[in-house]
């Protein structure tokens, strides 16, 4: 699996509008064969104006993924709200998506 983490920096001003912005993209990304997770979430202690994207593909979901026509549309939409270049952590994973916590078990 492909275990993509993004922290987006958006402008203020728009900060508001960002889900509405990325809406389109994310239902497409969410729909391809390959897309096994795809989240956004704002963190509790950062800004008002910080997301993070967590996203899971299959080894070759991953390549059809930026291959696809939406993800140019998506990177297009986000451009013009943005205040930095987006940070990334992207890894090969042994897994197939989430797991049970084994230091936490809820039966």
């Amino acid at each position: 699996m492909i275990l993509i983490n993004l922290k987006f920096t958006v402008k203020p001003e728009h900060a508001d509008e960002w889900m509405d912005a990325v809406a389109t993209y994310t239902a497409d990304v969410r729909g391809e064969e390959g897309n096994l997770f795809f989240e956004w979430y704002r963190p509790v202690d950062g800004t008002d104006n910080e997301f993070l994207l967590i996203e899971g593909f299959t080894d070759s979901g991953a390549e059809a993924h930026v291959a696809s026509p939406h993800f140019q549309e998506g990177l297009e939409a986000m451009r013009p709200l943005l205040a930095r270049t987006p940070q990334i952590i992207s890894e090969q994973v042994d897994a197939e998506g989430f797991g049970p916590m084994g230091e936490l078990q809820i039966d």
